[in-house]
């Protein structure tokens, strides 16, 4: 079972910020300021689901990214196509049941066979192996966890089956994106995440923001994409609710 962390020297830390300030250190009675105007909370906060779809749409045209709508009846044939087209010889994805509540695990077995495309699965207790699989890897397949319109991001909560490297070291990242995981944007994504910390619930350690390819401009800015990390950014989207 994973022990709550702890924090370490907090009160002293603390009390020499008081001392520095020049008064004593509040304890309690502690209230939080209410401001007459949070854009981090007004600016989309009143679009739609449909809506929100619209803005990550348009925002992975700025960032580079292809945007596929699918959905759960159609995903298998949409991730076919996206497999041929790039002619990936090799997948590695998460180890994550996602890809069988969404019927993806035959799926995978049939492409193989149809076009010799192989499919590694994350191992934990390999880690060294799992790598070096996603390095030589055409196509890294994740589920994104919380996705902001705003700025076509994706968060990625990493565990022992969902291994950072799957995203980041093979040729093109695929994401498959759950509509029910869009908000607008990064205010709505940290509050999901200190919501699930008040709640108990035990969080990856390591979570990844990723707004598509990198972008990388030289001093006469001539933009060049997929310096760092995946060339193609792929996002998926499909109706879950």
């Amino acid at each position: 079972m994973t022990k709550p962390g702890k924090i370490y020297n907090r009160d002293h830390f603390l009390n020499n910020i008081a001392k520095s300030l020049h008064r004593d250190r509040r304890t309690k009675d502690v209230i939080l300021p209410k401001w007459s105007t949070e854009p981090q909370w007004n600016v989309l906060g009143e679009k739609t689901k449909d809506e929100l779809v619209d803005v990550l749409e348009k925002q992975c045209q700025r960032i580079h990214t292809h945007f596929i709508k699918s959905s759960t009846k159609n995903l298998c044939e949409d991730l076919f196509d996206v497999i041929k087209k790039f002619n990936s010889e090799s997948i590695i994805r998460w180890d994550d049941d996602r890809f069988d509540k969404f019927g993806l695990e035959t799926f995978f077995e049939g492409i193989e066979q149809q076009l010799g495309t192989k499919t590694f699965i994350w191992d934990h207790t390999k880690p060294e192996y799992s790598i070096n699989v996603a390095e030589q890897a055409d196509i890294g397949i994740t589920f994104s966890d919380i996705t902001l319109a705003e700025s076509g991001t994706l968060v990625l909560f990493s565990d022992k089956g969902k291994g950072r490297s799957v995203s980041l070291l093979p040729k093109i990242h695929l994401a498959i994106v759950p509509k029910s995981t869009i908000v607008p944007r990064l205010s709505q994504a940290t509050q999901k995440i200190h919501e699930m910390v008040r709640n108990g619930e035990v969080i990856s350690s390591c979570i990844n923001f990723i707004s598509g390819p990198s972008n990388s401009a030289d001093i006469e800015m001539n933009l060049v994409v997929g310096v760092h990390g995946p060339l193609e950014a792929i996002y998926i989207l499909i109706e879950d609710r």
